[in-house]
């Protein structure tokens, strides 16, 4: 079996099944009634966070490919970032839904009063753009250079999201900490202080190199 044939048939369910694990926690749970006492909180603290971790996994592609030399994991990486928009979707709306019953005026007040909750939002932001351009047409219309240049805004959205995570913890913040740590890692292996090769765009669309 080629490597192309492997991410395909094997490593791409296998991203499946892994990113939709924790949809599939939350939804028994809501089925059998067994989220805990504050079942809004379960919901949003669980998909914020796999938004996050997801994203996390979604940056640590590049570098594992470079070390291993196994090119055609980058083939998995817009299923995995997709999914990152996905939960942080979810974790969006559960907050407009359910803490603020979709008033724009109440979102707006939160947003410029809680610094945390502005900084959620404009990573929310960053994760739309990197979806609404993820397409292979999108590739080819904004061309290589400036769809690489746009994604390397998920390691803002990574850098917002756990600032975010911080500010939401009030005692205990080693969790946010340790993504932090894992983050400072990540930046450390994509940008190791000397340029790399030039990345270029294959005919299928999907950036080879220089993105996320």
């Amino acid at each position: 079996m080629t490597e192309a044939r492997f991410v395909r048939w094997v490593v791409k369910p296998l991203a499946w099944v892994a990113c939709l694990g924790p949809a599939g926690w939350l939804v028994r749970g809501i089925v059998t009634g067994d989220l805990g006492a504050d079942p809004i909180k379960t919901l949003t603290h669980t998909t914020g966070l796999s938004a996050l971790i997801i994203l996390l996994v979604t940056l640590g592609i590049t570098p594992v490919r470079r070390i291993t030399g196994w090119n055609a994991l980058v083939r998995v990486r817009r299923l995995v970032g997709l999914f990152a928009f996905f939960y942080a979707l979810i974790h969006l709306s559960i907050y407009a839904v359910f803490d603020h019953e979709l008033s724009v005026p109440a979102i707006a007040a939160d947003i410029v009063e809680h610094p945390w909750v502005l900084v959620g939002f404009t990573a929310f932001l960053i994760l739309l753009v990197l979806a609404i351009t993820s397409p292979v047409a999108a590739v080819r219309r904004l061309g290589g250079k400036r769809w690489r240049l746009i994604h390397r805004g998920a390691y803002l959205a990574a850098m917002l999201g756990v600032l975010h995570f911080y500010w939401l913890v009030k005692k205990d913040t080693r969790e946010p900490l340790t993504y932090g740590a894992v983050l400072l890692i990540l930046l450390a292996a994509r940008f190791p202080g000397r340029p790399g090769p030039p990345g270029r765009v294959r005919p299928s669309g999907v950036a080879e190199t220089s993105a996320p």
